[in-house]
């Protein structure tokens, strides 16, 4: 249990690490460089190494709406320490003739988990199935591409799934992310999220020890989970820009925009349509604030649960976080898009870069079709059916 003081020492070098990140977001949007600088921000401020549950949500919040990009990156780390914490089998097998390396200390997968200094990124893209394992003495090597691995390029270690060439098992595990024979393509080029280092990853014959096997993805209700716990992430990176883009529409709103000449009023906030429109979007992101946060409750109940996790547990702990999801998508779509009519035609000026807002939300929320989500929801709502164990779901 997070004492009070704790949280808000936690929230409070968030905040911290968000005026830092805000002050120069727009230029570093537009270099769209590796996020190298940010990442040991992160390391720096010691928030890599936040244990507690609903910290963690709040502080990738208070990152996220300053910069969604270094909000996804911490996020996504939180998610691939904790669903390293799933397994709970002993590990896999690697071949009849392991040599028994030495696989003890710094080789147990979670040895170093929750070191402040270490950054862990994830390359798992549940449709790409394009890495093979294949055993030999004392672990396994795995070749192959991986594409869509966000953060991998500046990550100190990685969570990677992969097929077995012997037996077809798909296993989870950890690497170096310098571990020799990785190299990483750098072509992510996409419109939004363009400092989250989410290109390919190439795997050449990496060596992989059979102690970094974390295990097999046998459809558990405790293993799905992390599937829930990427939707989660999502969800709440969403209510994330749409409060980041709020924040620098308000004020710009206060100390630039003009009120429209027919308003009969002096000042752009005294606006009424203004007043208006603010307050709807206001109240939206709250509500899918609130919701998010609900969902991640629910989840964390569920992984708590442990081997005892119902089928009928991990199925509300889905529907919640499938619900944050779809009204977060529609909410940051929508207030990324709309802060525009708050602002006024100057604040089109690419030194503002508000479409940044706009880009992150839109290229983040294709990250899967939000139909899809909104499909489990009214299934389980009309028939009782609970969503399915995928990569997604």
């Amino acid at each position: 249990m997070t004492s009070t003081d704790g949280r808000q020492k936690w929230l409070t070098v968030a905040e911290e690490l968000a005026t830092g990140l805000r002050a120069d977001a727009a230029e570093r949007d537009r270099l769209g460089a590796e996020p190298v600088a940010e990442v040991d921000a992160l390391r720096r401020s010691g928030v890599l190494g936040i244990r507690e549950w609903p910290v963690q949500q709040a502080v990738t919040r208070v990152v996220g709406a300053a910069d969604a990009n270094i909000g996804h990156l911490l996020g996504y780390h939180y998610l691939q320490v904790w669903r390293q914490g799933l397994f709970d089998g002993p590990p896999a097998e690697a071949s009849d003739d392991s040599t028994g390396a030495d696989l003890s200390g710094a080789d147990l997968p979670g040895a170093d988990l929750f070191s402040a200094d270490l950054f862990w990124a994830g390359v798992s893209n549940p449709l790409d199935a394009a890495l093979r394992l294949t055993p030999v003495d004392g672990g396994f090597a795995v070749s192959g591409r991986k594409t869509f691995a966000t953060g991998a390029s500046v990550a100190d270690r990685l969570v990677v799934s992969a097929t077995r060439t012997d037996t077809g098992d798909k296993l989870t595990f950890t690497v170096d992310a310098k571990a020799a024979g990785i190299t990483y393509a750098g072509d992510w080029d996409n419109i939004g999220q363009r400092l989250t280092a989410s290109g390919g990853v190439v795997f050449d014959g990496v060596f992989v020890p059979a102690g970094r096997v974390l295990g097999g993805e046998a459809p558990t209700p405790r293993l799905s989970l992390a599937a829930l716990g990427f939707q989660l992430v999502l969800a709440q990176l969403y209510v994330a820009m749409a409060e980041g883009a709020l924040a620098e529409a308000a004020r710009y709103t206060r100390t630039t925009t003009r009120p429209w000449f027919l308003s009969g009023v002096d000042e752009a906030t005294d606006d009424p349509y203004t007043l208006a429109a603010y307050g709807e979007l206001v109240a939206d992101a709250k509500a899918a604030g609130l919701l998010a946060d609900h969902a991640s409750s629910l989840l964390h109940a569920a992984s708590e649960r442990g081997a005892d996790l119902t089928a009928d547990e991990r199925a509300d702990a889905a529907v919640a976080v499938s619900s944050a999801k779809v009204v977060a998508t529609r909410v940051a779509n929508t207030t990324t898009a709309r802060v525009f009519e708050l602002c006024g035609a100057r604040a089109t000026a690419a030194g503002y870069a508000f479409d940044r807002f706009w880009r992150n939300a839109r290229t983040l929320t294709l990250h899967d079709p939000v139909a899809y989500k909104a499909r489990e929801v009214g299934a389980h709502f009309l028939t009782g059916a609970q969503p399915p164990f995928t990569g997604y779901s």
